[in-house]
């Protein structure tokens, strides 16, 4: 795998809707830490493929449209997110960044690689995250966590380590003033279609869905009102098809992730934030 740093700039696409106007943005400066979720993995920008976007960057998009619309300087945006990252590793590498850039808002949301793995300790990742939470506000920050996501199927067994993890982000939150995004509780996010073929991250739908979430969890008006609106139901796939798209995943995306277990290897060895300095946004 390629290892990518932001040597381009590609410009985000704005939102689509009319803006909604009853709430001003008072945030003049976020940065986003993470790991593949907040990087936009599965999310590319149409003119430039290698650089993913997600619904961080498309956060930061709508943020920095509702503050030009309203006559403020445009909003300052940083992504340090970095695909494969566990939560302590994201605290360690990034957190020093963050609160050095002085944002006044920074999303932190993480610990779903933790999860997966099989000695995972939710009480000590939890920890970590909380450890974080009271850094970024003590420098004024505003901080918006995620919880996990409910997961169907064949990895429905993280869901009661997942359901641990989010109920200590919700105490988190309530403790030290913290917004949270609720990703267990989006309906529409059952949908396997708004999945992307690795069934670990999101469909550019998905994230768009995801970025209008954020907006409600920060006490904003959604840019679409229909946004965790499920889709229309589809039509039921035959055996064969199902069977076929299940081997193709453990093919493809199963096999590549034990390896990288088994050889203590990572996605993202090697790669670098691809928006590691906080600047205008969309990007010139």
């Amino acid at each position: 795998m390629s290892t990518v740093s932001a040597t381009t700039n590609p410009e985000p696409e704005g939102p689509t809707t009319d803006l909604p106007t009853t709430t001003p943005v008072r945030w003049a400066r976020y940065v986003a830490m993470g790991d593949s979720f907040s990087e936009g993995l599965w999310d590319p920008y149409p003119d430039a493929p290698d650089v993913q976007r997600g619904w961080a960057d498309n956060l930061a998009a709508i943020l920095s449209a509702r503050r030009i619309a309203a006559d403020q300087a445009p909003l300052e945006y940083a992504n340090l997110a970095i695909r494969g990252r566990k939560l302590r590793p994201i605290v360690a590498e990034q957190l020093d960044v963050t609160i050095d850039a002085q944002p006044d808002l920074v999303s932190l949301v993480g610990g779903g690689n933790d999860i997966l793995r099989a000695t995972a300790d939710i009480d000590a990742i939890s920890a970590a995250l909380e450890d974080a939470v009271v850094a970024l506000r003590a420098s004024g920050a505003d901080v918006l966590m995620g919880t996990g996501f409910k997961a169907g199927a064949a990895l429905s067994w993280t869901n009661g380590r997942v359901g641990i993890f989010n109920a200590n982000v919700w105490s988190i939150a309530s403790r030290h003033g913290a917004h949270v995004l609720d990703l267990w509780g989006m309906r529409s996010l059952a949908d396997l279609r708004l999945w992307s073929g690795d069934r670990i991250h999101l469909t550019p739908e998905g994230h768009q869905r995801v970025a209008n979430a954020a907006l409600v969890a920060l006490g904003l008006d959604p840019d679409e009102a229909a946004y965790d609106v499920p889709l229309d139901a589809a039509p039921p796939a035959a055996f064969r098809e199902t069977a076929r798209a299940n081997a193709a995943w453990m093919r493809e995306h199963v096999g590549p992730w034990i390896r990288r277990r088994l050889t203590g290897t990572s996605s993202g060895d090697g790669r670098t934030a691809k928006w590691p300095t906080p600047e205008a946004w969309p990007r010139a």
